[in-house]
């Protein structure tokens, strides 16, 4: 199925939206909740699946649902269509600070593959599946577990991470990444993990027990700041003294003897 043409503007710069123009009868998919505004031409209802199979059968439609279930995200997708006449937009909003990325599948080879709850929005036309990781040590310890998504088509997707993202190009190299870092990547890319180093610098090195390892030739996405060690940061900092010392050993060796 050929997805449609969007036209589409990013606005802001850490607390992104993403405005899509759709011309009469085109459609975007977006995840449930992530909607801001619609213009009065717009109609949207929410369906189980992408729409790339419309003739789909109960089976299949369990199975869709059955894929959904398994990367947390909701077990509906929101179609937004211009039903009206001329142009009109309808706006996405990240749920987090960070950046929204927009990547046109065509130029990257027809596919992405992402952290699990990445995808924002997308052209109507484009898969929205899963993709599971084949080797046991990146499913455990790879940080977002077995279960990638995966975006298939040729047209306009859009992804969302925390922080800054900064595009990588691998020229057949090896890059070591943080592995909440990693937002998407593209298929020719070898993902793994290995462990960070001795054993001194991943008891005390603070960067966690393993390394993603990326390998290959074609584009990675990185955020600098992955959700989690966000929620990570602001819970410690709700805790009773979790804002005396920040991170230090010295803050938190603190905050054990006052709570004695």
């Amino acid at each position: 199925m050929q997805s449609h043409e969007v036209d589409y503007h990013v606005y802001g710069d850490d607390l992104q939206f993403v405005e899509i123009e759709l011309d009469p009868g085109e459609t975007v998919i977006a995840e449930a909740g992530t909607m801001m505004y619609l213009e009065e031409g717009i109609g949207f209802e929410s369906k189980m699946g992408d729409g790339t199979s419309p003739s789909d059968g109960f089976f299949n439609k369990a199975k869709q649902i059955g894929k959904r279930a398994l990367t947390g995200e909701s077990l509906f997708l929101t179609h937004f269509t211009n039903i009206g006449h001329g142009k009109q937009k309808a706006a996405f909003a990240a749920p987090y600070p960070g950046k929204i990325v927009p990547v046109d599948l065509a130029k990257a080879g027809g596919r992405l593959i992402c952290q699990k709850d990445s995808f924002l929005a997308a052209a109507m036309g484009t898969q929205v599946g899963i993709a599971f990781n084949r080797k046991l040590g990146a499913g455990l310890f790879g940080g977002e577990g077995f279960i990638l998504q995966d975006l298939q088509g040729d047209g306009m997707v859009f992804i969302h991470a925390g922080g800054t993202v900064v595009p990588r190009y691998l020229d057949n190299e090896t890059l070591r990444v943080d592995t909440g870092c990693l937002v998407a990547m593209q298929p020719s890319i070898a993902y793994d993990i290995q462990r960070a180093g001795n054993l001194k610098s991943m008891v005390f090195g603070g960067e966690g027990l393993f390394l993603a390892t990326l390998q290959g030739t074609g584009w990675v996405w990185l955020q600098s700041l992955p959700f989690n060690r966000l929620a990570d940061r602001v819970v410690a900092n709700l805790q009773p003294g979790g804002s005396q010392g920040e991170g230090s050993v010295i803050g938190g060796l603190s905050t054990i003897f006052e709570n004695r």
